[in-house]
């Protein structure tokens, strides 16, 4: 796993000098779900921070072993049911996947505390992908914003899959004029395949389970 970590930081160096961007600016979001607690120990061992879990059950199972890492924040980066909302605020630090006001209003009751989320934008045509379209942005910004609990960071989208990274990048680049259409700092786009685009079309955040711990374990 250390020369793995050591791999993607330098993919995510190399992208940011070519862009003429900071490397530190760009947070490395480790995609832990269907692995083990004791994966998420041993990436925390050197130096990861952030996690990202696709399913509330799965991680309601391995938090009580991950209570004592002190550091880690840990991301909701899969599509979030409403009536799942109280567990996942009490479970996680950030909920990467809203889409839609009555989501955003029921995690403003759920929450104990201080949320940061993001919003789930829907820019491609499949209909296995989750997301709020561009047009519904503007309602569901100004819901979230109204919501005391939770601090609205930025955007998030997930594109058609394709092994040519370079198909990803118009996806990337519709994302970033959003973003910048509603002054939203952070950009959560690109996986291991095409997190080199995702950094040159401005990227803060980029997701990464597969080259970090090869192939997920099956539940």
């Amino acid at each position: 796993m250390a020369r793995r970590v050591a791999a993607v930081c330098a993919r995510v160096r190399q992208a940011a000098e070519r862009a003429g961007r900071d490397a530190s600016a760009i947070r490395l979001v480790a995609v832990t779900k269907l692995f083990p607690a004791s994966v998420v120990r041993e990436a925390y061992a050197l130096g990861l921070r952030e996690f990202g879990e696709n399913y509330v059950q799965e991680f309601e199972g391995k938090a009580p072993e991950l209570a004592d890492l002190s550091a880690a924040r840990f991301h909701l980066i899969g599509h979030l049911q409403s009536n799942k909302t109280r567990r996942a605020a009490g479970l996680f630090h950030v909920i990467d996947a809203v889409d839609s006001p009555k989501l955003a209003r029921r995690l403003q009751e759920a929450a104990t505390r201080p949320l940061d989320v993001k919003i789930e934008v829907k820019l491609s045509e499949e209909a296995s992908k989750q997301g709020a379209s561009p047009e519904q942005l503007p309602e569901l910004i100004a819901a979230i914003r109204e919501c005391s609990r939770l601090r609205l960071t930025g955007l998030l989208t997930m594109p058609p899959w394709t092994d040519d990274p370079e198909a990803s990048r118009p996806y990337f680049r519709r994302l970033r004029e959003l973003a910048g259409r509603y002054d939203l700092p952070e950009l959560s786009m690109g996986m291991s395949h095409d997190l080199e685009v995702a950094v040159e079309e401005g990227a803060t955040e980029v997701r990464i389970g597969t080259a970090l711990f090869g192939e997920r374990m099956r539940a």
